[in-house]
């Protein structure tokens, strides 16, 4: 398609896009498409536009019919509560919904397990199907997973499964639930041999350990309306987790609208990467998201035959966990001081809750709290930086960042796509940069102008269709060390130089859990994932940071110096 500039101030005939000369006196140019290209656009953005306003008008409603339905849930408990003939599990969450008069009369019940504010009450509350509660060491997750199972227990249809990997683990939780289970349900009792705790009403939770994923096919043909599994991360893949929503059914109708799978982890472990791709990346905690394959990233929706079609199978939700979240552990320091003592990687890990961290991580220093900010709005006087990685099969990855006065770089957008060629990737960037003002730096990975056959460059075309571009400097160590100062807090402001828009979630990705090469120690693996990593290589090569700027220009009057004394002096 033919690319224009359009004079709006004069009805001169269009002419093909190049650099004019600069007029002082002249009208001011703008690039511009033709007119049947700008209203096929425009309605473009209209239909985008109307869908979001469904969508939200959608997940709206569907906050109503929640709210509507766990306020009937939390009357009929306390109805059940209030008379007495049955132990019930109340949530603050229940007597909330009600009114003041009936939470007073419940609390004088005798209350033998009350969670702590925040995350533990968070969970326990949780309406969505599937929930994860997870985070840093000592946020009570485990009695928090025990006694979620008990809102059920006063009928006798209830069946539970609680999972751990190992059977000491297994001997640790249930010496745990004997703390709770016979002051809540009086007259419950656990029997070793079949390892399953019976409550009076007819109820059961069954405490079991699974060693390996294969093993799982042994409840094959059995039904469970509460599932949880204690320290999910020790599972090396999700096929345990995803065998066992196959087993998750009731008869009973009370249950079949309470049909739960509950699971608690750290971050790290064997199967750290499935749990966090699941519940964590690209989530808002705290926020039910509908269920996804995290394969394809295609949500699980009801088929196009049921009254339900295309409405999410069941929802999800993250709930994080930190130290401080539990006040009785938080008191004597005691805990907190041995996780301060524990190696950069666990400390981030089990004190802080952060998933980001990984081991061998090429990136240690970056922290989403300090290095990844908000979207603001820009000022205009930023001048603006554009880096791509250019890739068909593999992903194309463009980036834009602005450069504030003191040289400090602010990642502000990303672009990050498969399957384009260079013709539809220049197409999509004039798009996604028609309100920007014009880039004053573009660097494109110089690989782009090699020449395979007798057609022009993959560079070439793209600036054909109207993308300029310069070569990168492809100096990967040479970037990696200006990747890290840029990291690291400026000495004079205390901040650090690079900061990432929220919004843009690969890099983040890619600088949080980049492993650095088995074979180089000094540069990343480049058969992981490092396509947005590379784009800001490019990018911070053009705009060196100050110190290293100084130190390279002071280096250089070294040598020029060293070089006039040998010829002076005869060395």
């Amino acid at each position: 398609m033919e690319r224009y500039i359009v004079d709006d101030q004069q009805d001169n005939p269009p002419k093909k896009r190049g650099r004019p000369k600069k007029d002082p006196n002249a009208p001011k140019a703008i690039y511009n498409l033709s007119r049947a290209e700008r209203a096929r656009r425009a309605a473009q953005k209209q239909v985008r536009d109307a869908k979001k306003r469904a969508a939200k008008a959608t997940k709206a409603a569907e906050d109503k019919r929640r709210y509507a339905r766990k306020l009937q849930e939390s009357t009929s408990k306390v109805e059940k509560a209030l008379q007495g003939k049955h132990t019930t599990v109340i949530d603050e969450g229940d007597l909330q919904n009600v009114s003041s008069t009936v939470s007073d009369l419940v609390e004088e019940y005798e209350v033998v397990f009350k969670p702590n504010d925040g995350p533990q009450e968070d969970f326990l509350s949780s309406s969505e199907r599937d929930v994860l509660y997870g985070g840093a060491a000592g946020g009570g997750k485990s009695f928090a997973l025990l006694a979620d199972p008990l809102r059920f227990c006063h009928n006798p249809n209830h069946r539970g499964l609680l999972l751990r990997r190992t059977l000491d683990e297994l001997t640790e939780l249930i010496d745990k639930s004997r703390q709770l289970y016979t002051k809540a349900f009086p007259g419950a009792k656990f029997r070793e041999s079949k390892s399953t705790w019976h409550f009076p009403s007819g109820a059961t939770i069954w405490f079991t350990y699974l060693d390996r994923d294969k093993d799982v096919t042994r409840f094959q043909g059995q039904a469970f309306n509460w599932i949880g599994v204690d320290e999910i991360t020790q599972y090396p893949t999700p096929y345990v987790w995803d065998y066992l929503r196959s087993r998750l059914r009731a008869t009973d109708p009370e249950l079949q609208q309470h049909l739960y799978m509950r699971c608690t982890a750290n971050p790290g472990g064997v199967g750290g990467w499935w749990v966090k791709k699941m519940y964590i990346e690209n989530i808002e905690p705290n926020e039910p998201f509908p269920a996804f394959d995290i394969d394809t990233q295609r949500p699980f929706v009801w088929p196009d035959t049921h009254e339900k079609a295309g409405q999410p199978l069941f929802y999800r939700k993250f709930v994080p966990a930190r130290l401080t979240d539990n006040p009785y552990l938080l008191a004597d320091g005691q805990y907190e001081a041995m996780l301060r003592s524990l190696p950069e990687v666990e400390r981030k890990r089990l004190l802080e809750g952060d998933w980001d961290v990984a081991e061998g991580a090429a990136f240690p220093e970056f922290s989403r709290s300090r290095h990844v900010v908000e979207p603001f709005e820009l000022p205009t006087n930023w001048p603006r930086i554009r880096a791509a990685d250019y890739g068909y099969a593999s992903p194309s990855c463009v980036l834009w960042g602005a450069i504030d006065w003191d040289n400090n770089i602010w990642v502000y957008r990303e672009l990050y796509v498969k399957h384009l060629t260079a013709e539809q990737l220049a197409d999509k960037i004039l798009e996604v940069e028609e309100l920007d003002p014009l880039p004053h730096y573009t660097v494109l990975d110089s690989s782009c102008w090699n020449k395979t056959g007798f057609g022009p460059s993959i560079a070439e075309t793209m600036m054909r269709s109207g993308v300029r571009w310069t070569p990168s400097d492809r100096n990967r160590l040479q970037g990696k060390m200006e990747i890290h100062r840029r990291l690291a807090d400026d000495p004079y402001s205390n901040e650090p130089r690079l900061r990432v828009f929220s919004s843009c979630q690969n890099i983040i990705k890619q600088l949080a859990g980049i492993p650095l090469s088995k074979s180089n120690s000094e540069d990343v693996d480049t058969k992981a994932e490092d396509h947005a990593y590379d784009a800001l290589r490019y990018m911070v090569m053009t705009r060196m940071s100050g110190y290293a700027s100084i130190h390279q220009q002071l280096g250089s009057i070294k040598n020029h110096v060293y070089q006039a004394q040998d010829e002076v002096f005869g060395y």
